[in-house]
């Protein structure tokens, strides 16, 4: 049986020490001590899942019909200030 290739949403955030990822389309999530690694880790997370003939899987038109996006908030200034304050007090 043959494959095809898909695109899925995966969030980067960076936790402390750690890079951490997370698919929430199939609720899946690792981590890695660098970007490069914890994408490379996700990517034989989700491949293993895929895999794995005991893991209930979404439809694939729910995987394929899903967006990303980025929606604008405000918020307050002084958000921003105790993240700068922070890191130079470091």
């Amino acid at each position: 049986m043959g494959e095809i290739q898909i695109l899925l949403p995966v969030v980067i955030t960076r936790e402390g020490n750690w890079f951490v990822a997370s698919c929430p389309l199939i609720d899946v999530a690792t981590q890695g001590e660098t970007e490069e690694e914890v994408k490379e880790n996700m990517g034989d997370l989700i491949s293993d899942f895929m895999n794995d003939p005991d893991t209930q899987k979404p439809e694939l038109s729910a995987l394929m019909t899903t967006s990303l996006t980025n929606i604008p908030v405000r918020i307050p200034e002084r958000m921003l200030h105790g993240k700068a304050q922070a890191l130079t007090t470091a």
